[in-house]
This record gives structure tokens, C-alpha cells and sequence, in this order.
């Protein structure tokens, strides 16, 4: 027997001694020694040897992970270094040892870099994000989550195991959502996960997003649709035999029951886990599982059982530091010491799990709004490559329009024909309306940057500022607006009805900045159709920025926007919007003793977007200024006059 040779049976000694405590079959230890030995590059394969993804079972423990980790150095063999390490983090984490899941899993995202193999490092990636989620990391939980599924999505190998690792991002940022009370958004995530699991059959993936499903729709009051979820996710666990799934579907059902009134029913959920989740050894579903039990048995009004449960199940949550469970504990105990008339101790108790709440949630928030802005910077990197592909594109046409001229022209003069010369000039018209399709798209891109990022810090002070439901409602509608905005990037015309609720979406989050200080009214005629008249999208925000901004932004109190629409006649469209700002010359005089002079091109682009679009029609467009005069000749204001033509 070589050295080598001998090393490495030596080294494996200490497996065998383990697979007998552990009933580890050698066949598996003879495979996993085949695979260090011939260095596989399939890290799956000996991961599946070493753990159970669908029971949740490690066959390796801790000391024979470290082992293998050994092995492995001294073979240069950087998968069994990568399989072996994730695998301790995942102990870990089931440990509720956070702090150390996170060292490992970090240990083997970086030689998973090294093996450039990216699905071994989206894997890793998405580890290491569900360990941050559990102790409520939610800012590298995302960026972990977010890494993987960007780098799975621009893997050009299409495998099942890469379909699988965006399933899992996906999901994983599905439960960002959950833990930030974004349950509709979370909704979104989970079912586009469920899809992608289904299609690729993998169970656990399966069982994971209906029992997901089931909990945002809980949080939404869906109960019966919650409840049908996490039936389905519980008929899936018990086919794969997962402690862990079952253990999650029994406490999902026991908490939906619960709040559905039906304490019995919660009771006997409850009940039929808990030993199993004694024995399972994982303190995050215990201290969950306690919360559950004394929260169902307080219902039932056994309050000695129940205070007692609740108490352990709140001093392992406070010892791990497991947020939810800690909170749901604190507050059923308030309401226990309250049914018992001790209102001292359950004021104690509700200020406990109140103050827990308001932190966590406080944090978690201030954390998503961060992230939209990272979001935002993302996404104007990506608008600056269309916008240079669309300018190459525009070149391109530009190049063949010029062509076609010269060929043209030329056989117009050689055959003098007039047929050809009609249909160079069509040729000529098409480029022309391309090219000008293009420069729209290229400017619908370019949507101001500093709009969205001062809207967005704007949002952010109300959190700061603990205005939770101001926060909220103004996000919802910025949301509303963004979708808007990419929704008509891609077509040509929106109703005016539709136009005019884009409009209402930009003037909230404008008048944000202006404290809420614009009065902002519409005013249409009620005899008109704003479902069948078409207008270009977004015709009419360059009129009210400039409204806004250079009539408003320079007066005190008293500032109101007005906008009317009606029909001239049954072809003609006017629609005005009038300010009660300082006027135009005013604002030219003020823009004139800047030190910064920028043209502004938005008026131009609208108007030659408004051309283009009446060329369709009979009639033209028309666009008029009046200036608002007082009767002492004072300023008092401005009103634009917008004619289109309509069907």
C-alpha cells in the first residue's frame, strides 16, 4: 500500500468508528472516499451523501464534517472543503449558533468563488442568506438572496439544479417580504417559486411555498385559504417524512385555528407535535412550538399549563434571540396575567413584547427602504444600457436611411421614375417615425433620477420619524407609479383616464416635498369619455413639473394646480393646466440669475411626440400659454392649453 494510499484509509478510520454510533452504512463512506479520491467536481452528489434535503437530516456530524474538511485539504480537493463546511453551517443553524453558521457558510462561499462553478456559489449564497433571515439580518439576508438570484439568472446553463437555486432565491426574498409585512408582495414570490418547483418536481420546494402561501395569506385574514395551503404543504411533508415540515404545518395550523376561533381544533394540533418537537433538537421550532402551545392553552383557559409553556418558550426565544417567538410569548403572557387580574405583571409583559416589536420593525423597514434605493441605483445602470442600445439602434437606422437615399436618389435620376422616387420617400417616412419611436423610449428610460431618489428619502423620513401609515401610504403610491411608468415605456397610447391617474400618483409624491402644501384639483367634464380617449403616456408630466417648479417652488402659501379637461368638439380634446404661482416672467428672471443654465428638452420631445401622434387624425395639435393677470396688472399665475385630436 502507497503513503498516499495509507493517509487516506487512515483518515477515513475515524468515519467508520462514527458510522457505526451513527448508523451510517459504508457504502455511503465507500462512495464519499471514491469521490475525494478521484477529486468529482459534482458537489450535489456528495453533498446528498453527507445530508437529507428532504428530511432535513445531517449523516455527518459536526467532528466528522471537520474530518472530511482534513481529508479534503490534504487532497486539494476544494468541493469535499466547500460540501463540508456548508454542511457544519447548517448544524449550526439548526443549533441556533448563528454566529458560527455564519463563519462556515462565509468560509465556503469564498472557495466556492475559486471552483468558479456558479450554482456551488449560488447555493452557498442562498445558505448563507437563510441564516441571516433567522436571527433577522434582513439587509445581508437580502443582498445574499439578490446575489444568487443574479448570478443563477445570467448562468447560461440552463440546469435543473440552477432552475432550483433561482427557485430557492426567489422564496428566500419571498420571506423577506413576509418578515417586513409586505404579504402581497410576498404572495408574488412564493407562487413564482411554486411554479418553477412544480415543473422541476422537486417536493420539498413544493411543500415549502404552500406552506408559505398559507402564512401570507393568514396574515391577510384568508384563513380558509390559509388553511387549505398548509394542508397541502403537510400532505407533502408526510410523503418526504420531514420532521421539520411537519413540525411547521402542525404550528401553522394550530395559530390559523386559533385565530379563527376554533381553539379546540388549535388545541389538538398542537398538542400532537410538541413531543415530536422536543425530540427534533432544533431550539428555533421548540421556542416556536412553546409560543403555539401556551398561546392555544390560554384559549382554552388552562392558564397554569399555559403560563408555564409560554415562560419557557419566552426564556429560549430572549437566549437565542428568536424576534417573533419572543414578541408572541411576551404578549400572551399580558394576556393571561390579565385574565388572572395581575395587571401589573401583564403591563410588564405587553410593554416587553410591544418594545421588541417596534425595534425589530422599525429596523426592518428603514432596511427596505434602503433597499429600493439600491434597487434604484440597479436599475438606472440598466436604463443606461438600453439607452445605449437604443442609440445604437438609432445609428443603425440613421446609416441605412442614408443608404437608401443614395440608391434611391440614383435611380431616380438614371430611370426618372416616379414610382421609385414615392417609394424612397416612404422608405424615408418609416426610418424617420422609427428613429423618433426610439428617441421616445430612450427619454422614458431616462425617468429624473433625482425624482425617484428624493421621493424615496423623503419616504424614508417618515419612517425615521416613526409615521408608520404616512410611510406606508405614500410608498404604495410611488410603487403605483414606477409600475405605471414601465408599464407605458412600451406603447405608444394610454386612455386619458389612465393618463390622468398617473398624473395623480406624480403630483402625491411631488407634493411631498412641497410639505403637502399644493392644492391639487382635476376637473373633468362629465360628459366626456376618458376610457375611449387615447393620449401618448405620460403627455402631460412634463406641464406639470414646470408648474410645479418653476411657478410654485418660489411662492409662500397659497399654491394650488388646477387641471381641467373637456371637448371643443367631437374631435378636438383641450386640456389646461393653470397655477396661481408667480408667472412666467418671474420664474425667467430667477432661472436667468442661476450661476447653472440647463435646456431643458422635455417641452420639445412633448411636442414633437404630440406631432407624431396627430399625424394619425384629421386635426392638429395646438399648444398655447397665457399668463394670469390681476386686476392691478400683478402676476397671478399661469395656464397651458393643450388641443389634441381623438377619434
Amino acid at each position: 500500500m502507497s503513503k498516499k494510499s495509507f493517509l487516506f484509509f487512515f483518515l477515513l478510520i475515524p468515519f467508520l468508528i462514527f458510522s457505526q454510533d451513527q448508523e451510517i452504512d459504508r457504502a455511503r463512506l465507500k462512495l464519499i472516499q471514491t469521490l475525494v479520491k478521484e477529486k468529482s467536481n459534482d458537489y450535489f452528489k456528495l453533498d446528498s451523501l453527507l445530508y437529507n434535503t428532504n428530511t432535513n437530516r445531517e449523516f455527518f456530524t459536526k467532528t466528522q464534517n471537520e474530518q472530511l474538511i482534513e481529508l479534503s485539504l490534504r487532497n486539494d480537493y476544494l468541493i469535499g472543503q466547500i460540501c463540508a463546511n456548508n454542511n457544519i453551517g447548517r448544524i449550526y443553524r439548526k443549533e441556533a449558533d448563528y454566529k458560527q453558521s455564519v463563519k462556515y457558510h462565509k468560509e465556503a462561499l469564498k472557495l466556492a468563488k475559486e471552483t468558479r462553478q456558479i450554482e456551488i456559489e449560488a447555493f452557498t449564497l442562498n445558505l448563507l442568506g437563510a441564516c441571516h433571515r433567522r436571527y433577522d439580518d434582513v439587509r445581508n439576508a437580502l443582498n445574499s438572496h439578490q446575489a444568487a438570484l443574479t448570478i443563477s439568472k445570467r448562468n447560461q446553463n440552463n440546469t435543473t439544479r440552477n432552475t432550483k437555486n433561482v427557485s430557492i432565491s426567489i422564496n428566500s426574498i419571498g420571506n423577506i417580504y413576509l418578515a417586513l409585512q409586505q404579504y402581497n408582495l410576498a404572495l408574488n414570490e412564493f407562487e413564482k417559486s411554486l411554479q418553477i418547483s412544480k415543473d422541476l418536481d422537486n417536493k420539498i420546494g413544493v411543500a415549502i411555498n404552500y406552506e408559505n402561501i398559507g402564512f401570507a395569506q393568514e396574515n391577510l385574514l384568508l384563513f380558509d385559504d390559509a388553511i387549505k395551503n398548509y394542508k397541502e404543504s403537510l400532505k407533502v411533508n408526510e410523503v418526504l417524512n420531514s420532521t421539520r415540515g411537519k413540525i411547521i404545518c402542525y404550528n401553522n395550523l394550530s395559530s390559523v385555528y386559533r385565530k379563527k376561533g376554533e381553539n379546540k381544533k388549535s388545541l389538538e394540533f398542537i398538542e400532537k407535535i410538541y413531543p415530536i418537537a422536543i425530540d427534533y433538537n432544533n431550539n428555533y421550532y421548540l421556542a416556536r412550538t412553546l409560543g403555539n402551545y401556551g398561546s392555544a392553552l390560554l384559549n382554552n383557559n388552562v392558564l397554569d399549563q399555559a403560563e408555564v409553556k409560554l415562560k419557557e418558550g419566552l426564556v429560549l426565544s430572549e437566549k437565542y434571540k428568536f424576534r417573533k417567538s419572543e414578541i408572541s410569548c411576551s404578549k400572551s403572557l399580558a394576556k393571561l396575567y390579565e385574565q388572572q387580574k395581575k395587571y401589573d405583571l401583564a403591563y410588564d409583559y405587553y410593554k416587553k413584547g410591544v418594545e421588541v416589536e417596534k425595534n425589530t420593525f422599525g429596523q426592518k423597514n428603514i432596511s427596505y427602504v434602503n433597499n429600493l434605493i439600491s434597487k434604484h441605483d440597479l436599475q438606472s445602470k440598466m436604463s443606461e444600457l438600453h439607452n445605449i442600445k437604443s442609440q445604437s439602434e438609432i445609428e443603425a437606422l440613421q446609416f441605412n436611411r442614408n443608404r437608401n437615399i443614395l440608391i434611391i436618389t440614383l435611380i431616380t435620376i438614371a430611370l426618372l421614375s416616379i414610382a421609385l422616387y414615392s417609394i424612397y420617400r416612404q422608405r424615408l417616412l418609416n426610418n424617420d417615425r422609427k428613429i423618433l419611436l426610439l428617441e421616445q423610449q430612450a427619454l422614458q428610460t431616462q425617468m429624473n433620477p433625482h425624482f425617484i431618489f428624493n421621493a424615496l428619502n423623503s419616504i424614508k423620513l417618515y419612517i425615521i420619524n416613526n409615521e408608520q401609515k404616512q410611510a406606508v401610504y405614500y410608498l404604495n403610491k410611488f410603487s403605483k407609479l414606477i409600475r405605471n411608468i414601465l408599464d407605458v415605456s412600451k406603447i405608444k397610447e394610454v386612455s386619458l383616464k389612465e393618463e390622468l391617474a398617473t398624473m395623480d400618483l406624480y403630483m402625491s409624491i411631488e407634493n411631498i416635498r412641497f410639505s403637502n402644501e399644493i392644492n391639487y384639483q382635476v376637473d373633468i367634464n362629465p360628459d366626456m369619455n376618458t376610457d375611449t380617449i387615447k393620449v401618448p403616456p405620460l403627455i402631460l408630466q412634463p406641464f406639470l413639473e414646470n408648474a410645479l417648479w418653476h411657478g410654485l417652488s418660489s411662492k409662500e402659501r397659497d399654491k394650488k394646480i388646477t387641471l381641467t379637461a373637456g371637448k371643443v368638439s367631437d374631435t378636438v380634446v383641450e386640456v389646461n393646466i393653470i397655477d396661481n404661482g408667480i408667472g412666467r416672467n418671474a420664474a425667467a428672471k430667477i432661472k436667468e440669475g442661476k450661476s447653472l443654465k440647463r435646456k431643458s428638452v422635455g417641452i420639445d420631445l412633448t411636442k414633437e411626440r404630440l406631432k407624431t401622434f396627430s399625424e394619425d387624425y384629421d386635426d392638429e395639435f395646438s399648444l398655447t400659454y397665457h399668463d394670469l393677470i390681476n386686476e392691478d396688472g400683478s402676476p397671478k399665475g399661469t395656464k397651458v392649453s393643450l388641443r389634441f385630436p381623438v377619434a
